[in-house]
């Protein structure tokens, strides 16, 4: 079962329009394995920082671009 950590984060991806691809661009993974880490079935160490950093620097580029 995912985290609830990662349905916070699609919320959000969703709501600022922040598209996956673009996420694991930034987090420097692979879509698909962005993906198996936000439906559970990864679980590397860190993951919640990682992404979560990601995604702050492309809310903050998106912001001020």
């Amino acid at each position: 079962m995912p985290a609830q950590w990662t349905a916070d984060l699609i919320g959000e991806m969703h709501l600022r329009q922040i598209p996956h691809k673009d996420l694991a661009v930034q987090a420097g993974w692979h879509p698909k394995y962005l993906s198996a880490v936000l439906n559970g079935h990864r679980a590397p160490k860190n993951a919640e920082k990682r992404l979560n950093d990601a995604f702050l620097q492309l809310l903050y580029e998106k912001e001020h671009s």
